[in-house]
C-alpha cells in the first residue's frame, strides 16, 4: 500500500512514511504503532503484516474508483460484493461481521463517526486472512471509534 511492503521491519515503516518514529506503541497479540494521517500499523514477529486507515484522517485509497475509506459502510460491503462477483474474489466474513476480499488482502471494517458507519479499510497478508488463528486475531482498533 503506497510506500509500505509487508514484510518491513519497524523502522522502515517510518522511514517510508517520511516521521521519525511513530505516534505511540501498542502492544496486543501483535505490535501496533500509529502515525499522523490516520495510519496504523500492526507487525508479526516485528515485520508490517497489516495496515489500517482511519475513516475520516487516514489517506484514501480506492478500488475500482471506489472509495475504501470513509464511506457509507453498507455502500462499501455493497461495493466489495458486486466486485468480488465481478472479478472473481474470494470473500471472507471475519467472526465481527466484516467483510474481506482474501485474495486481494482487503478487509472493510465499520469506524462509527457521530451517528454514522463508515468505511474503514485494512490491508492484509493474506495469510492472516486465510489462517483461522489469525483471522480471529485480526486488529480490531478503531473499528467502532
Amino acid at each position: 500500500m503506497g510506500p509500505l511492503l509487508f514484510g518491513m521491519s519497524t523502522a522502515e515503516v517510518a522511514e517510508a512514511l517520511l516521521v521519525p518514529e511513530p505516534d505511540s506503541r501498542v502492544g496486543g497479540p501483535y505490535g501496533q504503532e500509529d502515525f499522523p494521517d490516520g495510519v496504523k500499523a500492526f507487525y508479526d514477529a516485528g515485520r508490517l503484516a497489516c495496515v489500517g486507515l482511519d475513516a475520516v484522517i487516514g489517506p484514501q485509497v480506492w478500488l475500482a474508483g471506489f472509495p475504501l475509506a470513509g464511506s457509507d459502510s453498507g455502500r462499501g460491503q455493497r461495493f466489495l460484493l458486486d466486485h468480488a462477483a465481478e472479478h472473481g474474489h474470494r470473500i471472507l466474513f471475519t467472526p465481527d461481521a466484516s467483510l474481506a476480499l482474501t485474495d486481494l488482502g482487503i478487509l472493510l471494517r465499520d469506524q462509527r463517526v457521530g451517528e454514522a458507519r463508515l468505511t474503514r479499510p485494512l490491508f492484509v497478508k493474506e495469510a492472516w486472512l486465510e489462517s483461522e488463528h489469525h483471522r480471529d486475531r485480526l486488529p480490531l482498533e478503531g473499528a467502532t471509534d
